[in-house]
């Protein structure tokens, strides 16, 4: 997963995965979501991410998965 903010624009684009997107389809108008031949989501673009989200406060956290579960 990568994920990268644009501060020129104001737009965050997560992308998910490489597989190459098949097809973009707008979510709403400042939601746009690419996808890949399967339908499956590969990347989501949000503009006006500042007033969408709270950007500033950006936390990465990976939960382990417990000894019990773990396949």
């Amino acid at each position: 997963m990568k994920i990268q903010y644009f501060a020129d624009t104001d737009t965050v684009y997560l992308r998910l995965n490489e597989k190459p997107v098949f097809e973009t389809k707008d979510l709403d108008e400042n939601t746009v979501i690419d996808i890949d031949a399967r339908g499956n989501l590969v990347a989501i673009t949000i503009e006006h991410a500042k007033e969408r989200a709270d950007i500033s406060n950006f936390v990465y956290e990976q939960i382990a998965v417990p000894a019990t579960v773990a396949k």
